[in-house]
């Protein structure tokens, strides 16, 4: 064949082209289950971290092994159903004994998708741990939202106050210190911020239901005293969250 005519340059383009794809394909098939462990794999790793479990698994010998293991240990997959439409949930049993009810979150950030994992106490009130990520977030501004200074704020904060779901709110310039459902933003990833909150405002909207169906089996399961009035759980924060949810 001529390789001076333009036909040359056609066929072997297409050619070329042809071979490409059918190489690209066959890898994406081959690696397709890997890929697909390695999703799971750190979908788990979040979902440990919001414990505060797993922390130390990018040292492990073998990663995957180790946060497997640790998953297997501790976590139960787990649907339960809201107001529309079944809902994942998570519940971890820590060494302590105490459960911890792991909500995931979903939502939209500046540039992409945002997501991560809100670990509540057993009053359903009390964040005992948060871990969050992001697609496409701007790096050292927006892309901040999966640091452990970022999601250490969220500890020990209240997502009702006074009897009403108030989640938590993201705050430019400052949180109050004395609040109980405040943190700072991040400076200079105010969108990006606004986005976390508007987040969890709408993915533990969800849990509602759940949260009253569990606080009214704890009632029943806890024998009033005689002297007090029954309350979903021992403390205030219970109470607040009963008042809200009935």
């Amino acid at each position: 064949m001529d390789t001076n005519k333009n036909s040359y340059t056609v066929i072997y383009a297409t050619v070329l082209v042809v071979f490409v794809a059918v190489v690209l394909a066959l890898a994406s098939y081959l690696l397709k289950d890997r890929q697909q462990r390695n999703v799971k794999i750190e979908e788990k790793q979040m979902i440990l971290k919001s414990v505060k479990l797993g922390m130390d698994a990018d040292n492990a010998p073998d990663k995957a092994t180790y946060i497997e293991e640790q998953y297997s240990k501790y976590i139960v997959d787990t649907t339960i159903f809201g107001d529309k439409d079944s809902l994942d949930l998570y519940i971890c049993t820590i060494d302590s004994g105490e459960k911890m009810y792991i909500v995931p979150v979903h939502g939209t950030g500046l540039w992409g998708p945002i997501w991560g994992y809100v670990a509540l106490k057993g009053d359903f009130s009390t964040i005992y741990g948060t871990t969050y990520d992001h697609k496409s977030e701007t790096p050292g501004l927006g892309a901040e939202i999966n640091t452990p200074v970022f999601n250490q704020q969220f500890e020990g904060k209240q997502i009702f106050k006074d009897g009403k779901f108030v989640s938590v709110m993201v705050v430019k310039g400052g949180a109050n210190p004395e609040s109980t459902n405040e943190v700072d933003a991040i400076s200079g990833g105010t969108i990006t911020s606004k986005a976390v909150e508007a987040m969890l405002q709408s993915s533990i909207s969800e849990y509602l239901a759940f949260f009253k169906a569990k606080l009214e089996e704890a009632a029943k399961a806890t024998p009033a005293p005689a002297d007090s009035t029954v309350s979903a759980t021992a403390d205030s924060t219970g109470t607040a969250v009963q008042t809200q949810l009935n």
